[in-house]
């Protein structure tokens, strides 16, 4: 067997073996049983998939280009004044919730600063931000004040810190899902309250130093996640127009200005950590590390296990890519070799393939993302509501709701929650389409041709459709804990 055709065959038989270990259960944290037949749900979304890439290799080059490229819409007056105001209203804010945090009810589900943190910021606006664009431009908390202090600019310690390209920012990124998977409270408002303050002043310090420019693009994981995920935006902003394409367009056009290894980095880990956030509690999970899914201790019994298991999944998602690249690359190598197309000697090292296919991983992340919190963003909400009517649970009603009560309802019965599954599955699929489109239109990119394009893709559209079919899978896997 040729060398080339061997590597592809020892991915494809890696992902087999390695995938059920990573496998994306991005449902809600409620136990629900699948009310279509599993074959059918799951033939249908991976069939979906192969079709996408058979229409992909036909798909002329000039079409693939066309249909990732944005057109323009209208120009919108700049307001930079505007963002300085509405990022000062957010820091306000903010450290009203702060205090909330500290001094309002114990109850997550009644104290403000749990449901606007876990709800509101880290559901919410993170969904908002990949349909509308970047809002987070707008609220966040640093730039108004950086602006205000004179501190916007990097200084010579931030251009040294860019340098090192977004590493700071994954650690700290890393840091906060170990303390959102595995620390034994993370909704506990005093211990929230105490997190997000060492997290103001800390990246408030850290701006004094570097600049804001230099920490909130190396140091500060929120604006980062929030700057990739606005690449999923059909809109968006450029040269003062406002522009409009097919979701994940931006990525296309942003994907061949990254040079960062840890940029391509950080898009696989923002996937490594959402499936391990969907395994995390599945019988399959608990049971491999020895606890019994139906007498489940608590987290503080597996805090240990949580966070190698969070690592792990991350080295395995980072490593299994570029395994995918690399293969890709042998067997356009080979196929090389052989030919006399003009674009058969184009220059393309593994690392540039491994940087710009990167961002090809980021529909998958996004989906995800929606698919696993859409139940508890629909029940968490309510309760976010109700704690804006009373947020200090005085007994209050600034909002005028009367009596007012959360509803689960929709969990019942057949009709809605056979809508909600069929909308996960639908977000799962849809979003890794959106990524083999990606892919393919940064590979035609790369290596001049669809043939060529669709060759590199091989091993990679084979993990596309094995991370489909288990994702889907594992959206009706019982959970425990």
């Amino acid at each position: 067997m040729n060398k080339p055709y061997l590597i592809a065959s020892v991915v494809i038989g890696l992902l087999g073996l390695l995938i059920p270990a990573l496998g994306s259960a991005h449902t809600s944290d409620q136990a629900f049983v699948l009310l279509l037949p599993t074959t059918v749900y799951m033939t249908a979304g991976v069939l979906a998939v192969v079709v996408t890439v058979i229409f992909l290799i036909a798909l002329p080059p000039a079409t693939s280009h066309k249909l990732l490229t944005s057109w323009s819409l209208i120009r919108v007056k700049p307001l930079p004044k505007l963002a300085t105001i509405t990022s000062l209203f957010s820091l306000v804010l903010l450290l009203i919730l702060i205090a909330l945090g500290f001094l309002g009810s114990r109850d997550p589900l009644k104290n403000p600063l749990p449901l606007i943190v876990w709800t509101f910021w880290w559901v919410g606006l993170v969904g908002v931000q990949g349909f509308v664009g970047n809002l987070w431009h707008w609220i966040n908390p640093w730039r108004g004040l950086c602006r205000v202090l004179g501190r916007e600019q990097a200084t010579k310690a931030g251009a040294q810190l860019k340098s090192l390209g977004v590493w700071p920012a994954l650690v700290l990124f890393l840091l906060f899902i170990m303390f959102a998977l595995a620390y034994p409270s993370p909704d506990d408002p005093d211990k929230l309250a105490v997190v997000v303050s060492l997290y103001l002043v800390f990246s408030f310090i850290a701006m004094m130093i570097f600049g804001y420019d230099a920490w909130i693009k190396c140091g500060e994981f929120t604006h980062v996640i929030m700057s990739f995920f606005a690449l999923m935006s059909p809109l968006s902003m450029r040269d003062n127009q406002l522009q409009l394409g097919i979701p994940a367009n931006r990525a296309y056009e942003h994907s061949n200005t990254l040079t960062r290894v840890s940029l391509a980095v950080f898009v696989l880990v923002l996937l490594g950590s959402g499936s391990f956030d969907g395994i995390n509690e599945t019988f399959w999970w608990l049971s491999t590390i020895g606890i019994n899914p139906l007498a489940f201790p608590g987290r503080s019994a597996v805090i240990g296990q949580t966070v190698i298991g969070l690592v792990l999944a991350n080295v395995l998602i980072v490593a299994m890519f570029l395994l995918c690249v690399f293969a890709g690359m042998q067997l356009l190598q080979r196929s090389s070799a052989h030919s006399n197309d003009s674009n058969a000697h184009r220059a393309v090292s593994v690392q540039r393939a491994f940087i710009e296919l990167s961002i090809s991983i980021l529909p998958i992340a996004f989906a995800y993302h929606l698919a696993h919190y859409l139940v508890v963003f629909l029940v968490n909400m309510q309760y976010l509501l109700a704690v804006i009517s009373d947020p200090l649970a005085t007994g209050a009603d600034y909002l005028g709701l009367g009596t007012y009560y959360v509803t689960t309802g929709f969990l019942s019965t057949h009709h809605s929650v056979e809508i909600i599954w069929l909308a996960q599955a639908g977000i799962v699929v849809l979003g890794h389409i959106l990524s083999l489109i990606l892919a393919h239109g940064i590979a035609v990119r790369l290596f001049g041709t669809a043939k060529r394009a669709a060759l590199s893709q091989t091993p990679l559209a084979i993990f596309m459709i094995l991370y489909t079919w288990l994702g889907l899978w594992l959206l009706a896997s019982p959970k425990g804990g």
